[in-house]
């Protein structure tokens, strides 16, 4: 089996591929700092949990926008499973071509999510990754990394919302039944879902006329991104394991 891991600001994401298949998922949180031996006790744990004999794996692959939990994580891989996990960053084989791009300015999670949209969807494709941040990433039809778009993530900016107003709550990002909202919790969801997709829907539409790709795929990943999705037409594909796919394309590559 392998160990597919995506370390992100709020979780790290792993999945378990037998075969070039993904059997199995789940998330831990990010932001506690944990020693070598929880991380490796964690995984080892959830792996059991989940019915999977921990023994069966034998090759893992990280990519990571969190330095500074990095070293933990990789020794308690090592120390638990005895395998020396993959790191995707420089000298790693992706397919994609970054020459428009400086290399050491591109974060993993980007090159992943692109190596998955291009190698699963085709190119050129727009890749849009509703994390900690909301990324809107171009890959042409030959596979070169064009350009890229950050802003900040709904939980980010309900998060800017709540610390930058004292009396505005804490709030479930949810679809609201209407826009036309009367109370603040509703008034606050609505104004982060449809100023989301009015972003994305503007973002979109700029990226094609930009771009001249009239035949640009746009695929959304991201836990809040399929409720985005469903509301954004021009959005063509939803996958929320778009990223763990991307990390199994490329270990595949090694």
């Amino acid at each position: 089996m392998l160990l597919a891991l995506d370390v992100g600001n709020t979780n790290i994401t792993i999945g378990v591929f037998r075969r070039k298949e993904i059997i199995e998922s789940f998330r831990i949180t990010t932001k506690i700092q944990r020693t070598s031996d929880e991380y490796g006790m964690i995984i080892s744990d959830l792996l059991q949990t989940k019915g999977k004999d921990c023994k069966e794996v034998k090759a893992a692959i990280i990519c990571s926008v969190v330095p500074n939990i990095m070293h933990s994580l990789v020794n308690g891989i090592v120390k638990y499973f005895n395998i020396k996990p993959i790191i995707v960053g420089p000298g790693v084989k992706t397919g994609i071509n970054l020459s428009r791009m400086n290399p050491g300015e591109v974060g993993a999670d980007k090159i992943v999510n692109l190596v998955a949209g291009y190698e699963l969807f085709g190119g050129p494709a727009l890749v849009i990754d509703y994390g900690t941040a909301t990324t809107y990433d171009v890959v042409t039809d030959d596979g070169t990394f064009l350009a890229g778009v950050i802003v900040p993530g709904i939980r980010t900016s309900a998060n800017a919302l709540v610390q930058g107003a004292a009396r505005l709550p804490e709030i479930e990002i949810v679809k609201p039944d209407t826009i036309l909202a009367t109370r603040t919790v509703s008034c606050m969801q609505a104004g982060l879902f449809y100023s989301v997709v009015g972003e994305t829907k503007h973002i979109i539409a700029q990226m094609k006329e930009q771009t001249g790709f009239e035949n640009l795929k746009v695929i959304a990943t991201g836990g809040l991104g399929k409720m985005i999705a469903k509301e954004v037409e021009e959005i063509d594909y939803y996958d929320g394991m778009l990223t763990l796919k991307g990390l199994e394309l490329i270990y595949e590559k090694q």
